[in-house]
């Protein structure tokens, strides 16, 4: 096989899979072919996913899987890689979001959901990026927000775990320019999933009053996660020679009579 070929077998890790832009994820890369290893705390839903995923004829491997803890990520990358091979594609999901005012949200909350959104990350990028670069080809897609250009008030830590990660990763792209390792942004918009379902009503409603306070809830219509899937798919299937390095999904206003 040539360098600047890519293998017929891409074998994909996606954390966060037990839910949402996660799970969407690894059903739209089986579903093109990849091999699939599910990573997140909850495994029981991850087995879920991946029973749709080989019931449709794919092949996937779910292990446990918890970013904020290194030892974690490290049995997390042998396992997959003893299950599926050498892991040609990662994409770095798994995020968490709080509301609250920044100025009372205890300094120990804001540094676990700091930890979670960008130090997971980077222990991801460890893990798999050394192998990517002695191989001389893969993809890393970071999963970012939009908050990462426009922060949205009341989401805490969120917003600079998200301007943090695009920073880490436009350091990326630069650094491995030459090694054939392509390092992809995809930031959605607003999008339908679990996160936030968790929250106080009252809560929840300060933040999306927010939102229009600051001009920052145009209109009402959000993502679904198979919309984010889609893209990330997209970036990832870019032929050697081509990179995909900053790809924004946002939903479309309603159709005006």
């Amino acid at each position: 096989m040539s360098k600047y070929a890519q293998p017929e077998r891409r074998p994909a890790v996606v954390t966060g899979a037990s839910s949402g832009i996660g799970a969407a994820t690894a059903l739209t890369l089986a579903a093109a072919g990849h091999p699939v290893a599910l990573g997140a705390r909850r495994i029981d839903k991850c087995e879920e996913v991946a029973t749709r995923i080989r019931e449709a004829g794919g092949e996937a491997a779910v292990h446990p899987l918890d970013l904020t803890d290194a030892e974690s990520v490290e049995a997390f990358a042998k396992a997959v890689t003893a299950d599926l091979g050498d892991i040609e594609v990662v994409i770095s999901n798994a995020g968490a979001v709080a509301p609250g005012i920044i100025h009372e949200v205890e300094s120990e909350r804001f540094a676990r959901e700091v930890d979670l959104n960008l130090i997971g990350a980077h222990r991801l990028v460890r893990a798999f990026v050394p192998g990517m670069v002695e191989r001389r080809r893969g993809d890393l897609v970071l999963v970012s927000s939009d908050v990462a250009v426009q922060a949205r008030p009341f989401m805490s830590s969120y917003a600079a775990g998200k301007w943090g990660l695009e920073g880490m990763a436009h350091a990326m792209q630069m650094e491995l320019e030459g090694t054939g390792v392509r390092v992809s942004i995809v930031r959605p918009g607003p999008t339908w999933s679990e996160m936030g379902s968790d929250w106080d009503v009252d809560e929840a409603a300060m933040v999306l009053e927010g939102w229009v306070k600051f001009g920052l809830a145009r209109h009402p219509h959000f993502l679904k996660p198979t919309a984010i899937a889609e893209a990330i798919a997209t970036v990832v299937a870019a032929p050697r020679g081509v990179h995909l390095n900053l790809v924004e999904v946002s939903p479309e206003a309603p159709v005006e009579d």
